[in-house]
């Protein structure tokens, strides 16, 4: 099993940018195919769109700074937890997160909502638990980032674009993916959490 470690990363990664650059540049009714539209879930039983809504991205900056994040915080962790434990964060992260969403916009056949963030975010927050002295380089700013300070502009910026935005990117799901990750860390490996304390001498 040891063997297969970096493989789940990888593949996540090249899967989404696969399928994320065909829908965008040649194939975008893969992207219509593929979104998570809540009305239609249970009424026409769409329940993969719950997958594959996490496959796809409403343009290119949006791809681009979700694999950043990714490939940032994923291949270290899939590293330190393993593969299948890795695979099942992402994935448990990916459904968990969008079922807010599911419950808010059930009533409303218009909505629909794209993109990995809520996943990443369960991967990003895990991660921090486990590496909370963790850093990242976004160009254009020159100093790294904290992995922690990272987390919470990100979150209160989703925080912001949640109401005020009018595109299919998901915002609602990252807060459900952040949690989402917290709470498989504390169910998966609680010592972590005490690792944490002590380590920052609590």
């Amino acid at each position: 099993m040891n063997n297969l470690v970096g493989y789940g990363a990888v593949g996540i990664l090249a899967v989404t940018l696969a399928v994320s650059l065909l829908g965008l540049f040649a194939a975008p009714k893969l992207i219509e195919r593929s979104l998570l539209r809540p009305y239609w879930l249970t009424r026409r039983r769409e329940y993969e769109r719950l997958i594959t809504s996490g496959f796809v991205h409403a343009d290119l900056g949006h791809l681009i700074f979700n694999m950043i994040t990714f490939y940032s915080f994923g291949f270290t962790l899939e590293r330190h937890i393993g593969t299948m434990n890795f695979l099942a964060l992402y994935f448990i992260g990916m459904v968990l997160s969008e079922l807010g969403t599911c419950i808010k916009h059930r009533n409303n056949p218009e909505y629909a909502s794209l993109g990995a963030s809520g996943a990443i975010l369960a991967v990003l927050f895990a991660s921090i638990v486990y590496f909370p002295d963790q850093s990242l380089f976004i160009i254009p700013i020159p100093v790294p980032i904290p992995a922690p300070l990272f987390a919470v502009g990100y979150l209160a910026y989703t925080w912001w674009a949640s109401r005020h935005s009018k595109g299919r990117i998901n915002h609602d799901a990252h807060i459900g993916g952040a949690l989402t990750g917290l709470a498989y860390v504390a169910l998966t490996d609680p010592g972590a959490y005490q690792r944490v304390l002590h380590m920052i001498g609590m």
